[in-house]
């Protein structure tokens, strides 16, 4: 059984890049989606795909490679809130990751957004994860 869903999702791409694997297959949730959906807008992968099954369904995700060097498009996935220790920020207070060349991730009450977005829409929320 699983107690963080988001440390599990990232953990499974961060161990699939590492791994050298085109393609990763998490357990679905709406949560898990909407995640899948920005990183994606993001350009940190190249396609994705939801899939349905008698259970919760499955999340497909094609990982991004470059080219010439081989590397991961994502250089780091960090989980920041954890069940444990509840991470929360206002709209002034959302940190820059890597100097604005990362993203963060926010579970707000508008839903789930980027770090810019937050801002542009003025809400705060929990800090899900730093991905760059």
């Amino acid at each position: 059984m699983v107690t963080d869903p988001i440390a599990d999702f990232l953990t499974r791409v961060r161990n699939a890049q590492m791994a050298g694997h085109r393609l990763v297959e998490i357990p679905a949730s709406n949560l898990k989606k909407r995640i899948t959906e920005i990183l994606y807008e993001q350009g940190y992968i190249l396609k994705y795909k939801f899939e349905e099954d008698n259970k919760q369904g499955l999340i497909k995700i094609a990982l991004k490679y470059d080219a010439s060097s081989k590397l991961p498009a994502i250089r780091s996935l960090e989980r920041v809130s954890r069940p444990g220790l509840r991470q929360y920020s206002k709209p002034a207070e959302i940190k820059r990751v890597i100097n604005g060349l990362g993203i963060a991730i926010l579970s707000t009450s508008k839903g789930v957004l980027t770090d810019k977005q937050a801002k542009a829409q003025n809400v705060g929320g929990e800090v899900l994860c730093y991905i760059y």
